[in-house]
């Protein structure tokens, strides 16, 4: 079975065209196949968490009832970027499971979306928010190596609470970027081969076979998407995850969920202002998380 689709070019040359489409049910599966085997882990096998204990009482007595997670900036290019991402999926895929419809002019316009609102995260990340915070750092390397022992019965102490974002939330990010960012290039290259708005139609811009392998990057990385973002709403919907989506619609979290599950050395926040460190009383580190 061939998993991209290929032609015969006028000079006789043989190139990819796409993907082949039943990678997309490929990638469907996979998702609920991912749905099926952590819930039964969770359910039947994982063991309750255990971390190391941190911070002190005075400093969990400051945190303020409702810890700031995500702006209403970060929010917003978060669900435009969803609303997006859902658009791209539908408008390509829908045609090409038997619901044919008019879709490139949707298509491209979403893209141009997408397009415009990774450049505007690009920069707000890299300058009006704390860059480094989604990146894996020492200690998460060091924690996933000591849960893998402790998972094979070694003796090994529990790892630390989290910082503002545990590892798996990291590493999904990069995932996710990866493929969007695949997505973007390519997209943008490929608007050339339709009219738009933005310039004039030029089909010749590059080879055959270089249009056929950047249709083909197109195609992988949009149904690597769909598990993605199967796999995101399904761990959105958990009851453990769900204060993480409350915070993406309201923009906090529970001071509760907070000391449960973060680390207050490693994700300082900012105390309220009428809270004793207001006063300068707070101790050192505790500051705004960005």
């Amino acid at each position: 079975m061939d998993f991209l689709k290929w032609a015969i070019s006028p000079w006789g040359q043989r190139v990819p065209i796409h993907i082949a489409w039943f990678l997309i049910w490929v990638a469907v599966i996979a998702g609920f196949l991912f749905f099926i085997v952590h819930a039964t882990y969770l359910r039947y096998f994982a063991k309750p968490k255990e971390f190391q204990s941190s911070g002190s009482p005075l400093i969990a007595a400051r945190i303020p009832e409702h810890v700031p997670r995500h702006s209403l900036t970060a929010r917003l290019f978060h669900w435009i970027m969803a609303a997006s991402m859902f658009t791209l999926l539908f408008t390509a895929f829908l045609p090409k499971v038997g619901m044919p419809f008019d879709w490139v002019t949707y298509h491209w316009i979403a893209g141009s979306v997408l397009t415009v609102s990774i450049l505007f995260h690009i920069v707000h990340a890299s300058f009006f928010m704390d860059f480094w915070s989604i990146w894996p750092d020492k200690i998460d390397l060091r924690d996933a190596f000591r849960r893998t022992l402790r998972f094979l019965g070694k003796p090994e102490p529990p790892p630390d609470k989290f910082a503002k974002y545990p590892l798996e939330n990291k590493l999904y990010h990069a995932a996710i970027m990866a493929a969007g960012l695949s997505l973007v290039v390519t997209g943008v290259f490929m608007m050339f081969r339709v009219r738009t708005i933005f310039f004039p139609r030029n089909p010749y811009l590059f080879s055959d076979m270089t249009w056929g392998m950047m249709y083909v990057l197109h195609g992988l990385a949009g149904v690597g998407l769909i598990a993605l973002i199967m796999v995101h709403v399904y761990f959105g919907l958990r009851p453990e995850k769900r204060p993480i989506t409350k915070s993406m619609i309201f923009g906090w979290m529970s001071r509760d969920f907070y000391l449960k599950e973060h680390d207050p050395q490693r994700w300082p926040v900012e105390s309220p202002i009428s809270s004793p460190a207001s006063k300068g009383e707070a101790p050192e580190g505790l500051r705004d998380a960005g």
